[in-house]
């Protein structure tokens, strides 16, 4: 219907634009467009990563440099609901979408610029193979129903998923062999999860509820890794001992963290303690996890979505390692790897028959170096902020 009143300008090129809400800065103090914060979007990347939550996590370190190689992009992220939340306030994507019928329906009628597909299973491959655009980088689904490298490093990176010597023989971190697949090689890179003041804080109460004081340090310990890792989790005779020497030596309060599969666990360890142990819980939701994690001073963990969490929020990390890649994990200088010597690590396999195994291996003697050597960063308690000094 013809109107006389003229329609509004919409700039509908902005990276802020999102077409069917106003945006942040509309919303929070009235701008119109075109206002002060308008950042025309010349180029749109999709990025096309789904499992699993903590790989999701680390892939955000690319950001920050393919910011930085296109800085007018404007960045769409298709990932699973599950790790949605860890990619939220990100100020590096423009936009999440869901995996599902949602996802599918977009690609078949947007076109992006570039395709970013960092994952070799079929899923994350055929999805990029919808998409519509002129350059694609990592992994695409071919009609044959096989997952085949867009170029040479993403090569690389299939063969080692599909042959187990070639995964052992590795030495560069993930995020380096990413880096290659989409042309950002040798550029710094870090993770990038955003938490809000007001999420930091409410980790920080949570422990205070539970009886944590800021007057002694923190030591996270995720002694899990879920159903599907059983190999990945340390013996609980080793933390049970750990846990003594420790409170004999330092001045420390020790929190359990972890996830559903974790609380009989939690349980028993609390039980078999020498000293108090509190637990987090066991049900939190993925933020607030975080939030908790950040609130540690020290985390001791396998590797987990809880690692990822700690060096993404620059916590003190000590990662104990046995049948998945110790050289693929980037500490960025914020701890320590404990990894035993045992010829078939890096199997990838949940379980093991091998007695002992590769994380029977691990000594309470190896993981109390390692705390030893990390402890000079976490007594400075100057920051009431509790970010510790990376090395």
């Amino acid at each position: 219907m013809a109107t006389d009143k003229a329609s509004r300008h919409i700039s509908f090129d902005c990276r802020f634009f999102v077409g069917d809400r106003p945006c942040s800065y509309h919303k929070s103090s009235g701008v119109l467009c075109p206002c002060d914060h308008y950042q025309k979007v010349e180029e749109r990347i999709l990025i096309i990563k789904l499992d699993a939550i903590g790989d999701v996590l680390r892939t955000t370190a690319l950001l920050p440099p393919l910011a930085e190689a296109h800085p007018q992009a404007s960045v769409t992220w298709i990932t699973r609901r599950e790790a949605r939340p860890l990619l939220e306030r990100n100020p590096y994507i423009s936009e999440v979408i869901e995996y599902g019928p949602d996802a599918l329906l977009q690609l078949n009628v947007r076109e992006f610029d570039w395709v970013i597909n960092l994952d070799a299973g079929k899923t994350s491959a055929a999805l990029a193979a919808a998409a519509q655009a002129p350059e694609k980088d990592g992994f695409i689904l071919d009609p044959t129903g096989y997952v085949q490298p867009t170029n040479n490093a993403a090569r690389v990176w299939l063969e080692m998923g599909v042959f187990d010597d070639l995964k052992r023989q590795g030495t560069r971190p993930y995020q380096d062999m990413m880096a290659d697949i989409i042309g950002l090689s040798g550029k710094p890179h870090r993770y990038v999860l955003q938490l809000t003041d007001a999420e930091r804080e409410e980790g920080r109460q949570h422990l205070e509820r539970l009886g944590v004081s800021d007057a002694k340090p923190i030591i996270g310990l995720n002694t899990g890794a879920g159903r599907r890792w059983e190999l990945k989790q340390w013996r609980e005779e080793g933390y049970i001992e750990l846990i003594g020497r420790i409170a004999k030596k330092h001045p420390a309060q020790f929190v359990l963290l972890g996830g559903p599969e974790e609380r009989e666990r939690h349980r028993r360890l609390i039980s078999k303690s020498p000293v108090p142990l509190i637990d987090a819980g066991c049900d939190n939701p993925l933020r607030h996890f975080a939030a908790v994690v950040g609130s540690c001073d020290l985390v001791i963990t396998g590797d987990t979505l809880a690692m990822h969490m700690a060096l993404a929020l620059n916590r003190r990390t000590i990662v104990l390692f046995g049948p998945t890649s110790a050289p693929e994990i980037e500490l960025y200088g914020l701890g320590e790897k404990v990894v035993p010597k045992m010829d078939c690590l890096s199997c990838y396999k949940p379980t093991c028959d091998f007695t002992p195994n590769c994380m029977d291996l691990i000594s309470t003697d190896m993981v109390e170096a390692a705390v030893n050597q990390q402890w000079q960063y976490i007594v400075s308690r100057a920051d009431p902020s509790r970010l510790v000094k990376a090395i």
